[in-house]
């Protein structure tokens, strides 16, 4: 039951976190701030790396590495906003971790759908067939013309005090 709950709270903030994390990339590329939703991506994406090890597993997982190096790219991500508040070069390094950190967490949304849906799992049943594979292609290709669109973009108003 405990379990259940914790899969449950971990895919809602996943969910939550993925949500947000377009707006703020839409926000990127138009060059909005939204303080309020990149809070909230921040944390939900956070809380998803984080409660991921919580589930018991034996041993050092793929989903490990996915969740250590996701935390360190927030990290950085986190510190070029509210630390460093955007300046200089900070402002293309946070918008860069940041839609990585989204990616990750796509990435991931894709690996449950193939696990999780039936008709997908038909087609990669073990994630090494070509539909999972150019599914993963497309969406890393996606996210890297994103990435280099939204870091050429982004340049926002500083906030009003």
């Amino acid at each position: 039951m405990i379990l259940n709950a914790l899969t449950l709270f971990h895919t809602i903030l996943s969910l939550v976190g993925i949500g947000f994390g377009f707006g703020v990339l839409y926000g990127f590329l138009t060059s909005k701030r939204l303080d309020g939703w990149t809070a909230i991506f921040l944390a939900a994406t956070a809380a998803t790396s984080l409660t991921g090890f919580l589930f018991p597993v034996h041993g050092f997982l793929p989903s490990h590495a996915v969740g250590i190096v996701s935390l360190a790219v927030l990290a950085v991500a986190i510190l070029a906003r509210y630390r460093f508040h955007l300046a200089g070069g900070w402002r293309r390094i946070y918008v860069v971790a940041a839609v990585i950190a989204l990616y990750l967490n796509v990435f991931v949304l894709i690996v449950q759908l193939f696990r999780r849906v039936p008709a997908l799992e038909a087609l990669a049943p073990t994630q090494s067939e070509p539909p999972f594979q150019i599914t993963q292609l497309f969406a890393l290709g996606f996210f890297a013309v994103l990435t280099f669109r939204a870091s050429m973009k982004f340049h926002p108003e500083p906030p009003m005090s």
